[in-house]
């Protein structure tokens, strides 16, 4: 990407940064909803079928990689918002690199996945988990999950360009729910029928869980896995990048 791409990405993320101090709420609501979730599942519903050790261990790293698949309804209103209202028509007009608009949004959002993250951690600790992979396996975890957030997140942005409105968003969020359900988060798949844990393991963010497991040495991991939570992801990649700045691109044609 040549400089000037980069300045107008970099002018693009600042807009959307600058979107957090006029909506302040929603950015609070999408770091708490997380956490809210996680003390859910490990204090009042329950669950750990299947588990062996202690459940909080294994419940943390499923519960980071289901926050990195959660909450691209943010991102995805923000663009069909800007389509919507013309705000992208005016920026394509202007001379700026292509695909500057939709970088700046996906670096804000991983910036914000990053704090998300972050604050997830911390809960975690709050409620007696513990990493046990050192600082290098925590690092190489952290990695894992935001590059899944990453190709998530232009997945998204191809299906917000496609509903080209926002109140069409919702239905179409609606598909990242069976991707974070139908995965091994709160269970393992071997506690669940054969065809249905058939699905769970295929899941790529099955996979990222059970590497983010293995590299914290949590209940659950899996030595093997990492190659296949770097794998998913760049496949996801190599086939929603193109297609969202192609759709980009023909937009006002």
């Amino acid at each position: 990407m040549s400089t000037y791409a980069l300045t107008d990405s970099w002018t693009m993320t600042r807009r959307e940064l600058a979107h957090w101090a006029r909506q302040p709420v929603r950015v609070v609501v999408g770091l708490v909803f997380p956490v809210m979730l996680l003390v859910m599942f490990g204090y009042l519903v329950g669950g750990g079928r299947g588990v062996r050790g202690e459940y909080v261990d294994y419940l943390v790293p499923g519960m980071l990689a289901l926050t990195m698949a959660f909450g691209l309804e943010a991102t995805m209103i923000a663009v069909t918002r800007d389509l919507d209202k013309g705000v992208i028509d005016r920026f394509r007009s202007m001379p700026m690199a292509n695909g500057a608009v939709l970088v700046g949004r996906s670096a804000a959002d991983m910036l914000q996945s990053a704090l998300s993250l972050a604050v997830m951690i911390a809960a975690g600790h709050a409620i007696g988990w513990r990493t046990h992979g050192g600082v290098a396996g925590l690092l190489v975890a952290v990695g894992l999950l935001l590059l899944f957030r990453f190709a998530m997140l232009w997945i998204g942005i191809h299906l917000a360009m496609v509903a080209g409105k926002p109140e069409m968003v919702q239905a179409v969020q609606i598909l990242v729910w069976p991707v974070g359900f139908l995965s091994n988060a709160f269970a393992t798949p071997d506690s669940m029928p054969g065809w249905l844990g058939t699905a769970v393991a295929w899941n790529p963010l099955s996979h990222t869980a059970t590497a983010v497991r293995d590299l914290l040495g949590a209940p659950g991991g899996e030595p093997g896995h990492v190659w296949a939570a770097v794998v998913w992801p760049l496949a996801l990649l190599t086939v929603f990048f193109p297609l969202a700045v192609r759709r980009f691109a023909r937009l006002s044609r």
